[in-house]
C-alpha cells in the first residue's frame, strides 16, 4: 500500500493536474480573468473583519452625536457595503468566466479522446470493454468541472484568503499572526496526508471497480441476444452480483475513510479555535485589545475557519477529481500502437498490386512469428482465394494489408509505395472491404450503404443496393432507406446486414476490394444474384477473397492455401484439385462430402 501511494502521488497527481494547466493554456485569457477576479474578491473578505472592527469601535467610542464617531461608524460601513459589491460583482464575472472554460475545456477534452480511441489499435480495442470505455471518457470530463471549481473558486481563494488574513493580523499582534499561521498550516498539513494517503488509493480502487462494474453492465447488455438464447438471465444476475458485492466493499471503505478524514479535520479546527479565542481574550484582559480588535480578530477567525473547513472537503473533492480523470488522462497518454509516420503522405492506388516482401510478423509478446521472411505478388486485378485452416494466417494477411497492425521485419508495397510510409486513412479508404459479419452504425440504411462514400447520391446509394440485391427488401421496409437498423444493425437479419455491407463496398468503387467470405450469411436465391453481381465488381480490381465455403472460389483466377503462416499450396481450383494429399483438396473434399450428406438427410 505504501509504494502505490507514493505511486499515486507522483504519478496520477502530477499527470491529471498537468493535463489540465496545459487545457488551461489553450484559453490563457479566459483563465487569467477568473483569476483576478477570485484574487479580487477573496481580498474584499480579507478586509471585511477589518473594518467591521473599525465599525464597532466607532459605535463604542462615541454617542451618535458625536460628528468624529458617526463620520467614522458611515466611513466603515460604506467600505463594508463597497467590499461586499465588489465582491458579488467578482465572483459573478469568475463565475461567468469558469462557466465557458470548463465546458470547452470538457468539450476539447470528449472531442481529443474520442480521437484517440478510434485511431487506437486493432489490439487494444479487442483487449478493452467499449462500456468500460466510454465511462472512462464520461466520468472524466464530468470530474473535470469539479477540478476546475475546486482549483480556481475553491482552493485559490482559500489560500489567498489564509495568507491575506495571517499578514494582516501578523501586522496588528505578530503572535496572532503566528499562531493563525502555523495553525492553518497543521490543519492543511492533516488534511492534505489524509486525503491523498489515505482516502486517495481507496478512491482509486473504488474507481476501478465502478470501471469494472460498467463494463460488465455494457458486456451483458450488448450480447443480451446470447443471453435469452442459453437462458441465462439469472447466470448474468449472479456474475454481476459478484461484481456488486467487490464494488460495494471497495466504496464502502472510501467512504468510511472520507468520515474519518472529516472527524479528524472537524477536531483539528477546534484546537485552532481554541488558541486564536484564548489569545485574544488575553490581548483584551492586557489592554493590548479595543473592543473592535477583538471583533476583528474574531470576524476574522471565523471567516478564515470557513474557508478553512471547506479546505477539507475541497481537497477531498481534487483527490476525488483527479481519481475519476486518472483513466482518462490515461487514455491520453497511451501510444496509438499504429502511428502514421510525421512525412507520412497520401498513397495513391492506380492498379493494386500487392508485393509481401520477406514479411515477419508476430502477434504481440508471442515467441514464435506467425509469419517469417514470408513473400507472395498478388498481380493488379487478380483475384485471389485465401484457404486455409483457421488460424493459419488467412485473415492475418488481409490485416496486414490494412496495416491494422504494423510488421516486425521486411515490407509491404501497394503499387511500389511502402503502406508503413503512408497515412492510414488514405490506404483504408482504397480498400473496400466486406467482413463476414458485418457491423452497421445504429443509423438509417442510406447512411450506413453511403459510409463507403459520404457524399454520395440517393440514385447512386439506390444502385449499389440493386447491385447488391437489397433494394428490394429496404423498400419494403416502413421508412425504406431511412430506416434506423438498430445498434451494430440488429433490427437486420444476417442476410440482410450482409447486403448492405456489400452495397458499402460496391458504392465504395475501390480499387482493392477484400471479401470475407461475403455470401456466407445469404440465401440461396440470394446468393446467384451476389456472385453475378460479384464477378462484375471484381473486373479490373484487385480482388482478396477468405474462403469458408471452397464453392465460393473455384472461379477465381489463383488460390493461396495457407498454413501456420506460410503459403503451402498455390494454383487455381483445378491445378490443386489434382495434388494428391494436398490441403485443398483435402478440404474441398471434406466440404463435398457434407453436402452430401446434407442432401441425403
Amino acid at each position: 500500500m505504501a509504494r502505490f501511494r507514493i505511486d499515486w502521488r507522483g504519478g496520477a497527481f502530477r499527470s491529471v493536474l498537468g493535463f489540465t494547466a496545459r487545457h488551461w493554456q489553450r484559453q490563457p485569457v479566459r483563465a487569467s480573468v477568473i483569476a483576478a477576479a477570485v484574487l479580487v474578491s477573496t481580498l474584499a473578505d480579507v478586509l471585511t473583519p477589518l473594518y467591521s472592527g473599525r465599525l464597532v469601535d466607532a459605535v463604542a467610542n462615541g454617542a451618535a452625536t458625536d460628528v468624529v464617531a458617526w463620520n467614522a461608524a458611515l466611513a466603515a460601513f460604506f467600505t463594508l457595503l463597497a467590499l461586499a459589491l465588489g465582491a458579488i460583482v467578482m465572483r459573478h464575472i469568475a463565475f461567468m468566466g469558469i462557466i465557458d472554460l470548463t465546458l470547452n475545456m470538457m468539450s476539447d477534452i470528449a472531442a481529443d479522446a474520442f480521437n484517440r480511441v478510434q485511431r487506437f489499435s486493432t489490439d487494444w480495442h479487442a483487449n478493452s470493454f467499449a462500456g468500460s470505455t466510454v465511462r472512462k471518457v464520461t466520468r472524466g470530463m464530468w470530474a473535470l468541472d469539479l477540478l476546475n471549481d475546486t482549483i480556481l473558486v475553491a482552493l485559490f481563494p482559500s489560500l489567498v484568503m489564509l495568507i491575506g488574513s495571517t499578514l494582516l493580523l501578523g501586522w496588528y499582534w505578530p503572535m496572532m499572526g503566528v499562531i493563525i499561521g502555523i495553525g492553518s498550516l497543521i490543519y492543511i498539513a492533516v488534511t492534505v496526508s489524509l486525503s491523498l494517503g489515505y482516502v486517495a488509493p481507496a478512491a482509486s480502487l473504488a474507481n476501478r471497480w465502478d470501471t469494472r462494474l460498467g463494463g460488465s453492465l455494457a458486456d451483458a447488455v450488448s450480447c443480451n441476444s446470447v443471453v435469452k438464447a442459453f437462458g441465462a438471465e439469472r447466470r448474468e444476475d449472479g456474475r454481476l452480483a459478484k461484481v456488486t458485492a467487490k464494488w460495494q466493499h471497495r466504496t464502502r471503505r472510501t467512504w468510511v475513510r472520507g468520515t474519518i478524514n472529516g472527524t479528524t479535520q472537524g477536531a483539528t479546527l477546534l484546537v485552532l479555535r481554541a488558541a486564536v479565542i484564548g489569545f485574544a481574550l488575553q490581548l483584551w484582559s492586557r489592554g493590548q485589545a479595543s473592543a473592535g480588535d477583538i471583533t476583528f480578530v474574531l470576524t476574522s477567525f471565523f471567516v478564515l475557519q470557513g474557508y478553512l473547513r471547506d479546505v477539507g472537503m475541497h481537497v477531498r473533492n481534487l483527490q476525488r477529481s483527479v481519481n475519476d480523470m486518472e483513466e482518462l488522462v490515461d487514455i491520453h497518454g497511451q501510444a496509438l500502437g499504429i502511428e502514421d509516420k510525421p512525412y507520412a503522405k497520401p498513397i495513391e492506388i492506380t492498379v493494386g498490386r500487392i508485393d509481401f516482401e520477406n514479411v515477419t510478423f508476430h502477434y504481440g509478446s508471442h515467441r514464435l512469428p506467425l509469419y517469417e521472411n514470408f513473400s507472395v505478388t498478388i498481380a493488379a486485378g487478380e483475384r485471389v482465394g485465401l484457404v486455409g485452416h483457421s488460424g493459419s494466417g488467412k485473415t492475418t494477411f488481409v490485416k496486414l494489408i490494412q496495416r491494422l497492425y504494423d510488421v516486425s521485419g521486411g515490407r509491404i508495397v501497394i503499387d511500389g509505395q511502402d503502406i508503413s510510409q503512408v497515412t492510414q486513412a488514405s490506404l483504408r479508404q482504397q480498400i473496400a472491404i466486406v467482413q463476414q459479419e458485418p457491423i452497421l452504425f445504429h443509423r438509417s440504411l442510406a447512411e450506413n450503404i453511403a459510409y463507403a462514400r459520404p457524399g454520395a447520391s440517393q440514385a447512386e446509394i439506390e444502385n449499389a443496393a440493386r447491385l447488391a440485391s437489397a433494394h428490394d427488401f429496404i423498400t419494403r421496409l416502413p421508412k425504406g432507406y431511412g430506416t434506423l437498423v438498430g445498434e451494430r444493425g440488429v433490427k437486420l437479419s444476417g442476410g440482410e446486414r450482409q447486403r448492405v455491407a456489400i452495397a458499402r463496398a460496391f458504392l465504395a468503387d475501390a480499387p482493392i476490394l477484400i471479401l470475407d467470405e461475403a455470401t456466407s450469411s445469404l440465401d440461396s436465391e440470394s446468393e446467384v444474384l451476389i456472385q453475378q453481381a460479384m464477378e462484375r465488381l471484381m473486373i479490373g480490381r484487385t480482388t482478396l477473397v477468405i474462403a469458408h465455403r471452397l464453392s465460393t472460389v473455384r472461379a477465381l483466377d489463383r488460390l493461396l492455401v495457407f498454413d501456420n503462416g506460410k503459403i503451402v499450396e498455390e494454383g487455381d481450383h483445378q491445378a490443386l484439385i489434382r495434388l494428391k494429399g494436398g490441403i485443398y483438396r483435402r478440404l474441398f473434399e471434406r466440404q463435398a462430402l457434407e453436402l452430401t450428406k446434407g442432401l441425403v438427410v
